[in-house]
């Protein structure tokens, strides 16, 4: 089931989408009459074309973003980093969080902005001290993220927090997928139409049962939190006026478009 947060009029709603456009450019979204992180899902009889709503950012996490680093090899390596022998986290805040086709604001700040193509977990209830077999219990569903990222600042601040958490730095999108078996997908970014990442979520240094184990060791994670599970390598620069497209197979494509603050 694909789970999409949009808007008609400018007023937000959740709804069920039927597509086999992975874009969400085409099919229809049958309305439902609230949130279904937080009631059962119920039909309002409503059936809209995706062509006339706006989707958004499919979750607003109530507290944190929480994020993994360095989880595959490849991207270490590349960025001269040795594989960490424990997972590494770091947060973004919920302000950073945009919807598809929503702008990414390159910041006056740096001057060396890159993508970073990831799958994201949306938590589903109030969890803590998960073990790694129950970990499903907790998962609502996955979505695509961008967790762009200042590399200059990154490398200057010796911390992340102002490198990755600038507004417009965590595009979701374009839906939340329940069901799905994320164990061996297929992870690309593009850039203006030029594959820069192809990964698989089979190569992760730690896979989602340590992943969410180890976050819920020292942190409880709230419905609506999201996960980042980290990025394949071939990260890389984008300018404004550039278009980054995240693509993940059996959940979707998220792609937004980096744009000067005015």
């Amino acid at each position: 089931m694909r789970i999409a947060r949009f808007s008609v009029d400018d007023e937000p709603k959740y709804g069920i989408v039927e597509t086999d456009d992975p874009l969400g450019l085409d099919g229809t979204v049958a309305v439902l009459d609230s949130d279904p992180l937080y009631r059962p899902v119920q039909l309002t009889g409503e059936r809209l074309q995706l062509a006339d709503v706006r989707l958004l950012a499919p979750v607003i996490p109530r507290s944190k973003v929480v994020c993994v680093g360095r989880n595959y090899a490849a991207h270490a390596a590349e960025l001269g980093n040795d594989v960490p022998t424990e997972p590494m986290i770091f947060l973004k805040p919920n302000t950073s969080v945009i919807g598809p086709r929503d702008g990414i604001v390159y910041p006056e700040q740096t001057n060396d902005v890159h993508f970073e193509g990831e799958l994201a977990i949306v938590i589903g209830r109030i969890c803590r001290d998960v073990p790694k077999e129950r970990v499903d219990e907790v998962i609502f569903g996955y979505t695509v993220a961008n967790d762009v990222t200042a590399r200059d600042l990154q490398k200057s601040d010796g911390q992340w927090a102002r490198a990755k958490g600038f507004d417009t730095f965590c595009p979701l999108g374009p839906w939340i997928s329940t069901g799905v078996d994320v164990s061996d997908l297929r992870v690309t970014t593009t850039l203006n139409g030029e594959v820069k990442q192809d990964g698989r979520t089979s190569q992760f240094i730690f896979d989602i049962p340590e992943v969410l184990a180890y976050i819920t060791s020292f942190t409880t994670l709230l419905p609506g939190d999201v996960v980042l599970t980290g990025t394949p390598a071939g990260v890389g620069p984008m300018l404004p006026g550039d278009e980054v497209a995240v693509s993940i197979e059996g959940i979707g494509t998220l792609t937004n478009k980096v744009i000067t603050r005015d």
